[in-house]
């Protein structure tokens, strides 16, 4: 009698592994993870065929996938200078200390850094390097047939077996129809029907790994020809889709200019109203633009802007992100010249639309002498006054319910010809005198619409007009990415459920006849991974089976032989019996 140490593996051990690597094979298409054992005599050759493997294993796949996750976080933490350069330059005076190292690390341009574009050039050449050969292997399997039964059914996961006064041959027929039927793709080979079902969670797997890609690819080509730009617009004013008409814009790297889409529009008209009362009070209630516009000198349509629901124009979408207030104020000069007129728009700094702004007169204006000079004020306004006295101004509630301005005058030079940028809703006071009025705080005076401000020493005037109108800004956005991203996003979720609730897996049926004339049926099932639906499925189909080939009645034994003395012949037999029912 042979003996084995704990170590070593017995010849029924190893058949067992064989059977089962048999009967699996070939269940995936992933490719088998190598390793580099022998790494010193692999050779270049070697060490590239080596590191290709490596990358375009699907570990390494979500490895990378997971680095681009989180390299996307620095993206949404830190201000990026491609969206607001001005969040930038804030965030690096206020942090002297971290600016030098996030410069360093590209953290203030994640999506364009070198590290960022290296890891996702990498996920995009392992992903297709992992799918375009799998896709192959795959295209082969769907040609082929089920492989052949393992020789011993018994060392599969889920098996059953009964004896039937059928033939054989009407058992394998019964069997092909039936898994025929229950959509397996089956045929039979020597005493056996193979048949296997499940190929859409292979191909889910794949489908949701070249949606990766599709994904890619729409990332890559709206980062590289995507435009966006703002533009804020009062009441009666108009835009024309050129780059001359924005107040700020940014474009992909491999954008021009010529493909801006020939579009215009006018804002007719913006409505707001907000809840007066309760908790809630000041959200807004409504919040929307009316617009006429039109297409490359097509007919006016009229559209209205909502949050959230753009207007679709010509490629574009215009979204409707924000809102304010833009007081008509008149100036004259000593001699009662007009010298400016029109609606100033002034920015908002809180929930209440309280506002800041600039009114800037820069030609025209003369003092009394005749010099010519340009006037500046620096505004203040609340859509709703709360307070009173000299006291701080600040508005209680959004709508025009009662609008205040509180003016400061300066004469001199604008300094707008230096060269240098400026923004509009701020003065340079540098070269500038600032008026001393008499009412008010003495440097700026309160005013309500009709009012007017007399400038000292007869400078002049500036009026407060009744008409308060109001603006809208707006993006204007081509993203030419986002139908296919979002195609690939439906695909990859498509493809994630199919190859998480598909089960491959293959069964097995061997009809043959028996020593003693009847016929043996052994079914045994396999699946890609361990799952009790497997064993489930195999005990219905056994079912349907065993009504067309039953167990035969048990026959009528003579007086037995004491198990000793029988024939080897027959005690063979009873071992097959035996094992068949188990």
């Amino acid at each position: 009698m042979t003996h084995t140490s704990p170590n070593e593996t017995s010849p029924n051990e190893t058949a067992a592994r064989d059977d089962l690597a048999a009967a699996g094979s070939q269940l995936s298409t992933a490719p088998r993870e190598e390793t580099a054992v022998a790494g010193p005599t692999l050779g270049v050759i070697g060490w590239i065929r080596w590191f290709w493997r490596q990358l375009t294993s699907m570990r390494v796949a979500l490895i990378l996938l997971f680095l681009l996750s989180l390299g996307a976080i620095p993206g949404s933490l830190i201000p990026q200078t491609p969206a607001d350069e001005l969040k930038v330059r804030t965030f690096q005076e206020a942090h002297p200390t971290l600016t030098p190292i996030y410069e360093k690390l590209q953290l203030f341009d994640v999506y364009s850094s070198v590290w960022f574009s290296a890891i996702y050039i990498l996920l995009f050449v392992s992903l297709i390097g992992c799918i375009v050969p799998r896709s192959w292997q795959f295209i082969g399997q769907l040609r082929g047939r089920p492989p052949g039964a393992p020789g011993r059914l018994t060392r599969l996961p889920a098996y059953t077996t009964w004896r039937t006064e059928a033939e054989p041959e009407q058992v394998r027929e019964a069997a092909l129809t039936l898994l025929k039927g229950r959509r397996f793709r089956a045929h039979t080979v020597k005493n056996a029907v193979a048949a296997e079902k499940g190929y859409l969670r292979e191909a889910g797997n794949l489908l949701f790994h070249l949606a990766l890609i599709v994904m890619l690819i729409a990332f890559a080509w709206g980062q590289l020809f995507k435009s966006e730009g703002g533009k804020l617009i009062v009441e009666g004013d108009g835009f024309s889709n050129t780059l001359t008409q924005y107040d700020d814009f940014k474009s992909g790297s491999l954008y021009s200019a010529d493909d801006l889409a020939p579009f215009s529009f006018q804002l007719d008209s913006f409505t707001g109203t907000y809840e007066k009362s309760g908790p809630q009070r000041g959200t807004p209630r409504t919040f929307e633009a009316a617009v006429t516009y039109s297409e490359a000198a097509g007919k006016d349509k009229k559209a209205v802007i909502r949050v959230n629901e753009p207007l679709q124009v010509g490629g574009s979408k215009v979204y409707l992100i924000a809102h304010g207030y833009a007081p008509v104020v008149t100036v004259k000069d000593g001699r009662g010249k007009v010298v400016f007129h029109g609606a100033v728009p002034l920015l908002p700094f809180d929930n209440n639309i309280t506002s800041t702004g600039a009114i800037k007169v820069m030609d025209g204006y003369h003092d009394k002498n005749g010099k010519k000079e340009q006037l500046g004020f620096n505004a203040f306004f609340v859509p709703t006054f709360a307070g009173a006295g000299k006291g701080d101004m600040f508005s209680q509630f959004p709508a025009l319910d009662f609008p205040v301005m509180a003016l400061t005058g300066y004469h001199g030079d604008l300094r707008v010809n230096s060269g240098l940028p400026q923004n509009v809703y701020q003065l340079d006071t540098s070269k500038m005198k600032q008026f001393s009025v008499e009412g008010g705080t003495g440097v700026a005076q309160r005013m309500l619409p009709g009012e007017t401000m007399k400038l000292p020493d007869g400078a002049g005037s500036i009026t407060f007009e009744k008409d308060i109108k109001e603006w809208a800004s707006f993006q204007i956005s081509q993203q030419p990415g986002n139908g296919l991203a979002l195609t690939g996003a439906i695909a990859a979720i498509a493809g994630l459920t199919g190859s998480l609730f598909i089960q491959r897996r293959r069964v097995w049926v061997r009809a043959v006849q028996g020593k003693d004339g009847v016929t043996v049926v052994e079914m045994a099932g396999l699946g890609r991974s361990e799952s009790a639906k497997l064993p489930e499925e195999l005990a219905e189909l056994a079912a349907a089976l065993h009504a067309q080939a039953p167990t035969a009645p048990e026959a009528e034994r003579a007086d037995a032989e004491p198990a000793d003395t029988a024939e080897p012949a027959e005690a063979e037999a009873e071992a097959e019996a035996e094992g068949a029912e188990k």
